[in-house]
């Protein structure tokens, strides 16, 4: 388990140290349950808890703690990264070792007046999970709430422990959703200053004059 060792220990991102992950851990959680069905539940949790909201991002480290996501207004929504972040943390606060991904992709859900904004269909560190069960590492995806990918057309992505849950790539009438198109690999908490040089030279501007932002209630 030494190789192990970074997935399960807390750090300024992946802080399940914080009271805040310990109590959403506990509410979303059987005691007896064992490291599947914790995983499983706190997927389904995440995913549908916080509203997918790429419109929330902001530039400083403390803006991505694992902590902040369950501490903030669940008006707010979470985007992708956050949501990875806070499975991360719970998972590993239960023994389960976690690790961060990221890539970027086309199409991405729910981000079509985003895209127009920023002028590129192309998103800048995507990002899942990936946690350690039965002995081999597991992809999942909370990012897309269920209400959103119905309102969408495209069927909410599963998980079921076993099998990676990564993206929707086609929508429910066939058509191509989803695209990975680089992947940065996989760390043990947010490589947050790669990830702000990566969109500073994506998205200059906006990094320059602030992410586009909308009220907390548009997706």
């Amino acid at each position: 388990m030494s190789n192990l060792s970074p997935f399960l220990e807390p750090n300024a991102f992946v802080d399940y140290d914080h009271p805040a992950i310990a109590a959403y851990t506990r509410e979303h959680t059987t005691p007896g349950d064992g490291p599947i069905d914790h995983a499983m539940r706190l997927y389904y949790a995440i995913r549908d808890d916080f509203r997918y909201n790429p419109w929330r991002v902001l530039t400083t480290p403390e803006a991505f703690r694992a902590s902040g996501v369950v501490l903030r207004d669940r008006a707010e929504g979470a985007h992708c990264i956050d949501k990875a972040n806070l499975l991360a943390a719970c998972a590993r606060l239960l023994g389960i070792p976690s690790r961060l991904h990221f890539a970027n992709v086309r199409n991405h859900i729910g981000t079509a007046d985003l895209e127009r904004l920023l002028g590129t269909s192309l998103l800048v560190f995507h990002g899942y999970v990936e946690l350690h069960l039965e002995g081999q590492w597991v992809a999942a995806t909370p990012a897309f709430n269920k209400e959103l990918c119905e309102y969408l057309g495209v069927a909410p992505l599963p998980f079921d422990g076993r099998h990676d849950s990564i993206f929707q790539e086609y929508d429910q009438s066939g058509g191509r959703f989803m695209e990975y198109i680089r992947d940065h690999g996989t760390f043990p908490d947010i490589p947050f200053d790669l990830m702000i040089a990566e969109w500073k030279r994506y998205y200059p501007e906006f990094m320059q004059n602030g992410w586009p932002s909308k009220g907390p209630r548009d997706s």
